[in-house]
């Protein structure tokens, strides 16, 4: 694994601030109606995808997952800018405002999505996996669910697949307790989602989630693993989300004092304590940083209040494209 440094404390404490902030100002915008829809926010998740960023190649590995993506695509090397403006509805997005919250995307830094269908990536995950061993690249690709994803039978079939076809892919459950609102005790007699792993004999294990340490070295374990044509893993991170399911969910389910408890173990805060007694940076560094993200989230607000929405002719642009069909003459 990379050598965790000062510089990488540093560095998650600004992404993750970064990311949280991000989202916050992404609730405040919806309840003002500029952003609608479903909005899932990933707030409490950060230290997996830190963790995760950190063991990754950024030059040929890929990531997909659900529809709580929109902090993903930013870590991979996303502007900002655009993926707000894309939750907008506004042209200048990451899909020309066409796809929105759920269906964040880019080509460029391998970021495959953003799916609203449960479950529907891990096939394609997979599938992407399979696309790389075909061509002879050494990329891997990493494919997140949530904890009710797994429920879906695609689950069952590709991990048959992957391990059979021995897949460079990593499977990735964000298990942060509730599926919409249903706890994973409701709906499962066996609450370890990794053992699914077991039946395929898949390497497989928990982790914790809410530590980008340890998120860290499992996943450069199984990055590593995939890469040298060890097949694929199956890590189960235990973690938790301090938001609703969505922006619409009265969280019913679970009590104040229950998110208060996983707060006391906010992946930010475990690594700014870290930055702390280390003297990895001054109080004054840490404002410096604090204040480099508020900057950093309001220019996401303007470019995405600034921006314009997509033209209506956008809307057959976007459908396809063929030469022998001239009922559509406008192509973008």
């Amino acid at each position: 694994m990379k050598k965790i440094t000062k510089e990488t404390y540093l560095k998650w404490y600004a992404d993750m601030l970064f990311w949280r902030k991000f989202e916050d100002k992404l609730a405040a915008v919806y309840i003002q109606q500029k952003v609608r829809g479903f909005l899932h926010l990933y707030n409490g998740q950060e230290a997996v995808l830190a963790g995760a960023l950190h063991a990754m190649d950024l030059t040929k590995d890929r990531m997909i997952t659900a529809y709580r993506n929109h902090v993903q695509p930013i870590g991979m090397g996303v502007d900002p800018k655009m993926v707000m403006a894309e939750l907008y509805g506004k042209v200048t997005g990451t899909s020309k405002g066409m796809g929105g919250s759920m269906h964040i995307f880019s080509k460029e830094h391998r970021f495959h999505g953003g799916h609203g269908i449960v479950g529907g990536q891990i096939p394609l995950g997979a599938g992407m996996a399979f696309g790389d061993k075909y061509a002879g690249r050494d990329n891997v690709t990493l494919c997140y669910m949530g904890d009710g994803a797994v429920r879906q039978g695609s689950l069952h079939e590709t991990f048959n697949l992957a391990m059979l076809w021995q897949l460079p892919v990593v499977f990735i459950c964000e298990n942060n307790g509730y599926a919409m609102g249903t706890s994973v005790e409701r709906t499962s007699f066996s609450t370890e989602i990794w053992k699914l792993g077991l039946g395929y004999e898949m390497p497989c294990g928990p982790v914790d989630g809410m530590n980008p340490v340890t998120v860290a070295q499992e996943m450069s374990k199984a990055i590593e693993r995939a890469r040298s044509g060890g097949g694929p893993t199956f890590l189960e991170m235990k973690t938790y989300r301090y938001r609703g399911h969505s922006m619409s969910d009265a969280q019913h389910y679970r009590t104040k004092d229950e998110v208060e408890e996983y707060k006391k173990i906010d992946p930010i805060t475990q690594v700014l304590d870290i930055i702390k007694e280390n003297n990895y940076a001054t109080d004054d560094e840490i404002k410096d940083i604090d204040k480099n993200v508020k900057s950093m989230v309001k220019e996401c607000e303007k470019f995405a209040e600034e921006s314009d929405y997509p033209p209506v002719n956008q809307l057959y642009d976007m459908v396809y494209e063929q030469e022998d069909f001239p009922f559509v003459q406008h192509k973008i």
